[in-house]
C-alpha cells in the first residue's frame, strides 16, 4: 500500500514540482534548424531549444531528454504525456492556444517564399503562385496552410509535407514553391544552392510569435518560465543564443502578449 500510495503521488507530481525538483523533463521538437534540432551526437541545438535550457536551468533542472518527432506529432504528443514542453518554435495562434498553453513570445519571425535558384517563376509572393495556377508546398500544420488559403490559393495546390526537407525537394523538383518561416528557409538555402528565397516578397501576414508550449493543466510551471523569461529578454545571454544561430535584435519580442495574440 505504501508503494503505491508513492507512486500515485509522483504521478500527480506537477511540472513546476518536477522542475523544482531536478526531475529530467522531456523536450519535444522537430528536426528544423536553426529552431531546434537535435546534434550529431543527440544533444539539443537551436535558439528555441537553447533557450528553453537556459530558462530551465534558472526554475532548477538540468536534466533533459530530447525527443525528435514531426511537427504535425508536437501537440498530440503533448497532450499524450510523451513529453512535457514543445521547444519547436511553434507560433501562436488563436487554434493552438485552444489546445496548448504558450508562454510569451521569445522571438519574431518572418515567413518566407522558397523558389528554384534564379526564381524562374517570376514568384515574389503566394497571390503569383496562385494567379500562375502553381503548387505551394509546406509542412504539414504549417501556418502557411491558412495563409495560403486565405490568399486565395485552392486546397488541391497546397501540398503538406513532413518538413523543410521535403519542400525544399518539392522546389527543386519544379513541383511547387515553399513557403516556410524565414530562417527555416535561409537554412536551407546555405545548404542546398538549388533553391533561393524570392526576393523581394509580399508577405501576406505580420511577422510571426514563436513559444514555448505547455500542457493545458500547467499553467503554474508556463507562469514560473515566463517570470524568468521577462529577465532573459535581450539579455546577454540571450543575445549570444540569438547571434549563434543567426538572429539579430530585429528578431526579438515586439511587446505582444501572448494572451492577445491567442484571440480569434
Amino acid at each position: 500500500m505504501a508503494v503505491a500510495s508513492f507512486a500515485g503521488s509522483a504521478s500527480a507530481e506537477s511540472l513546476l514540482e518536477r522542475i523544482k525538483n531536478g526531475e529530467t523533463i522531456r523536450l519535444g521538437f522537430t528536426n528544423e534548424p536553426p529552431g531546434a534540432y537535435p546534434g550529431a551526437n543527440g544533444e539539443l541545438l537551436g535558439v528555441e531549444n537553447e533557450m528553453t535550457l537556459d530558462i530551465l536551468k534558472k526554475m532548477g533542472t538540468t536534466k533533459i531528454e530530447p525527443v525528435v518527432t514531426e511537427w504535425g506529432s508536437l501537440v498530440p504528443g503533448l497532450q499524450a504525456g510523451r513529453f512535457d514542453i514543445i521547444t519547436a518554435g511553434m507560433w501562436i495562434k488563436p487554434d493552438r492556444c485552444r489546445n496548448v498553453l504558450f508562454s510569451e513570445p521569445v522571438a519574431l519571425e518572418y515567413d518566407a517564399l522558397l523558389v528554384p535558384k534564379g526564381n524562374p517563376g517570376g514568384l515574389h509572393s503566394y497571390e503569383d503562385v496562385r494567379d500562375k495556377g502553381l503548387t505551394l508546398a509546406t509542412g504539414a500544420g504549417y501556418t502557411a496552410v491558412k495563409n495560403a488559403q486565405d490568399s486565395g490559393i485552392a486546397d488541391d495546390k497546397i501540398m503538406q509535407v513532413a518538413g523543410p526537407p521535403e519542400v525544399a525537394q518539392a522546389v527543386k523538383a519544379g513541383r511547387a514553391a515553399g513557403a516556410l518561416d524565414y530562417f527555416n528557409a535561409t537554412g536551407l538555402v546555405e545548404k542546398d544552392h538549388g533553391v533561393e528565397l524570392a526576393d523581394p516578397f509580399t508577405s501576406p501576414v505580420l511577422p510571426d510569435h514563436p513559444a514555448i508550449a505547455f500542457s493545458l493543466n500547467e499553467q503554474a510551471a508556463v507562469d514560473a518560465f515566463n517570470a524568468v523569461l521577462k529577465d532573459y529578454i535581450g539579455s546577454d545571454e540571450m543575445m549570444a543564443v540569438f547571434s549563434k544561430y543567426g538572429y539579430g535584435k530585429g528578431n526579438l519580442p515586439d511587446g505582444k502578449k501572448t494572451a492577445d495574440l491567442c484571440k480569434d
